[in-house]
């Protein structure tokens, strides 16, 4: 058998940046994947192209609703839904080749194959065509990820009950669309084929939309996507049903006092979280144990009850995000070379590419009150924003919340233009301990949209922003 220090199953965001960087710190490394294209779902059927298509369909809905005001003048405007299938899968395979090459760069050995433990250092490769090869191991990480998840009885058929990556197949958009979910997935999708003709219906049994962030982005996200895109929303509302015809599609779902509501659409999309993907790993053959949620149970250092068996990721606690996972893999990989790395989970931001976007990070209002720590807010919508203006993109606002008497910043929460780049600065901020009077006084470029932040943090200061 082929002796490796360290390998990692599985290659998406988490597994390939940890093999990148336990190669960097000179260990001997190998990285396995079950599919014949490294990224895992965040690449191939996840972050890279759903952005691929919301632009797209950005680009489209512009050119009808917006260009004339403009004076632009387009006529005859219609999708070409092959030709933006196209190349979203260009994107892709532009995005997965640069994996392989990063590989080959790293002189990391990649094994195509189903990896499963056949003990505590032995892996198991089952390739494509039944051939089984072993390899020996130092050190294991896991970066299995996740899939969809599910309801009880709602059978999803892949054809008119679909998962995000069906969705990012279909052939024709959808004459009305029913999102079962209204996260961020669900919402994102929805508004690429809402921007492109389709009537949607987003189905929540939460009483808002992206219910772990902060309540009032919900409450202006849905207002926005009602108003510009037209959707329809019933919250509180539990799905009892989905039932997929030849050509259509029916939800039945009823709300707290038990009243249904019967919707039909030509796709459903089960968009209602995802779910670790632990199976078939042979994890109780290295003795790894699971937690009551099916994640893979690890301590500060991200290493399993088994020593030398590590995992992050989807697979364990926390937010399933592609960026979290990345974290993770350096984390684990200097943990290996005996570094004492950090990770500040309150300071991961979280993103909604809707338009307008949605970012966060730190703690949220409700989170501040169910602790009893005392706050102060600053607020700055984007209609005051010159820049914002000039571009024709005035929904939303930026929140500043920070501690009463020390004015560190606590929480930075965002709807608006270029919100997921800008979440950065927030981000940096707060990595510092910055104070609110901090951002506030920084120099911030006019005409642009980070002004926003500036006023926001000058309305939490002392209610003294400029230009509201």
């Amino acid at each position: 058998m082929e002796k490796f220090d360290v390998t990692v199953i599985g290659s998406g965001p988490g597994g390939y940046v940890a093999a990148i960087r336990c190669a960097q710190l000179g260990m001997k490394t190998a990285l396995i994947e079950r599919y014949n294209t490294l990224g895992g779902t965040c690449l191939n059927v996840g972050c890279i192209p759903s952005k691929a298509l919301l632009d797209s369909s950005e680009h489209f809905h512009a050119a009808a609703h917006k260009f004339s005001e403009h004076g632009i003048q387009l006529e005859n405007l219609k999708v070409d839904m092959s030709q933006m299938i196209k190349r979203k899968a260009e994107v892709v395979k532009m995005t997965c080749d640069g994996i392989n090459f990063l590989m080959k760069k790293n002189k990391i050995t990649v094994f195509n194959g189903y990896g499963s433990f056949t003990g505590k250092n032995t892996v198991q490769i089952t390739k494509a065509d039944g051939s089984k090869e072993q390899i020996e191991t130092s050190k294991t990480i896991i970066a299995t990820g996740s899939k969809p998840a599910s309801l009880p009885g709602v059978e999803i058929d892949k054809k008119r009950i679909i998962t995000s990556t069906e969705a990012l197949e279909l052939k024709e958009v959808p004459k009305h669309l029913i999102i079962i979910g209204g996260g961020v997935i669900g919402l994102e999708l929805g508004s690429v084929y809402g921007r492109l003709g389709a009537k949607v219906s987003v189905v929540e049994f939460m009483d808002g939309i992206i219910a772990g962030m902060d309540k009032s982005l919900g409450k202006e996200l849905q207002r926005v996507l009602k108003k510009e895109l037209g959707f329809e929303f019933y919250l509180k509302h539990k799905v009892i049903s989905a039932k997929a015809g030849k050509k259509d599609v029916t939800v039945i779902a009823e709300n707290e006092k038990g009243a249904k509501i019967e919707l039909t659409g030509d796709y459903c999309l089960m968009s209602v979280g995802r779910k670790p993907f632990t199976e078939n790993l042979g994890l109780d053959k290295a003795g790894v144990a699971l937690d009551a949620r099916g994640k893979i149970e690890v301590n500060g250092h991200l290493e399993t009850n088994v020593a030398g068996i590590y995992a992050i990721g989807d697979v364990v606690k926390g937010p399933m995000l592609a960026h979290k996972a990345e974290e993770e893999g350096v984390f684990v990989a200097e943990c290996i070379a005996g570094q004492k790395p950090h990770i500040n989970y309150n300071l991961i931001p979280g993103v909604v590419y809707t338009w307008p976007e949605v970012a966060a990070v730190g703690q949220t209002e409700e989170q501040l009150k169910e602790k009893n720590i005392k706050y102060k807010v600053g607020n700055f919508p984007f209609r005051a924003s010159g820049r914002a203006r000039a571009s024709m993109d005035i929904d939303g606002f930026i929140k500043v919340l920070a501690d009463e008497s020390t004015d560190e910043v606590l929480g930075v929460h965002m709807i608006g233009p270029r919100v997921a780049d800008l979440i950065a600065e927030a981000v940096t901020a707060m990595e510092y301990r910055a104070s609110a009077e901090d951002i506030a006084r920084m120099c911030h470029a006019h005409p642009t949209f980070t002004e926003a932040l500036k006023e926001a943090a000058l309305d939490a200061t002392a209610k003294r922003a400029i230009h509201i």
